[in-house]
């Protein structure tokens, strides 16, 4: 049986007590690391170590983490967590707007970054489902064997979480799933989560899926609730 490659894990971080710190834990985790300690630098080892996720703070010298994480979504959908010492909801979502799939607030427990980490990359594992069926909602057809979404006829660029946060809904079509239900099928938490997180990646797959964002017909708000699927 073939080994799985190392998970190299690129840490953009400018304080080098925290970085080198984090870089540490996550060798003795089993991760490979890269480090940088601005933006600019920070997007140039992207570009050369090829990283299977990035872990960013929000504040960096030269480019700031927001940033960041926007010039590597125009080449890549790797998953992308933010840390971020300021727990502000603007910071965190524009982070998550900007295309992060989660966040972490320092001071962080290593462990929990770690399984962070880990549940990401599950996220962003691309194995066959084994299931070569093509599937319709609405205008969209979903791939699963090949792990694509269309939108009449035009292959769709969602990211891994996006992409998950929408099989989970289709696996419940018409039925309403709360957000600490999506929170621990599609993000993996055995904890409590943030909701915005969950608010947010719809928001952002809405604005691929939908023809008018502004009135979703596909993915709809259960008040009270959550999120489902229309039945097409």
């Amino acid at each position: 049986m073939n080994e799985q490659p190392t998970p190299h894990i690129l840490i953009v971080e400018d304080d080098e007590v925290i970085r080198e710190a984090t870089a540490t834990g996550l060798r003795r985790d089993g991760f490979s690391v890269a480090t940088a300690a601005d933006g600019p630098g920070g997007l140039e080892a992207f570009r050369r170590e090829h990283p299977s996720l990035a872990l960013l703070d929000v504040m960096l010298p030269g480019l700031d983490g927001v940033a960041v994480c926007r010039a590597i979504r125009q080449e890549s959908a790797i998953p992308i967590i933010f840390l971020s010492a300021r727990s502000d909801a603007i910071d965190v979502v524009l982070g998550l707007e900007a295309g992060a799939d989660d966040y972490v607030t320092k001071p962080f427990d290593p462990a929990v970054l770690s399984a962070r980490i880990r549940a990401a990359l599950r996220r962003a594992d691309t194995t066959p489902a084994g299931d070569d069926a093509l599937e319709r909602v609405g205008p969209l057809t979903i791939d699963r064997g090949g792990y694509t979404v269309s939108r009449n006829g035009e292959e769709l660029s969602l990211t891994p979480t996006e992409y998950r946060l929408l099989i989970e809904l289709a696996d419940h079509a018409g039925m309403a799933l709360d957000r600490a239900t999506l929170l621990e099928r599609v993000w993996g938490y055995g904890w409590a989560g943030d909701a915005r997180l969950v608010d947010v990646h719809v928001q952002r797959l809405r604005a691929k899926i939908e023809e008018d964002p502004s009135d979703p017909r596909l993915v709809l708000t259960v008040r009270g609730v959550g999120y489902k699927l229309a039945r097409t």
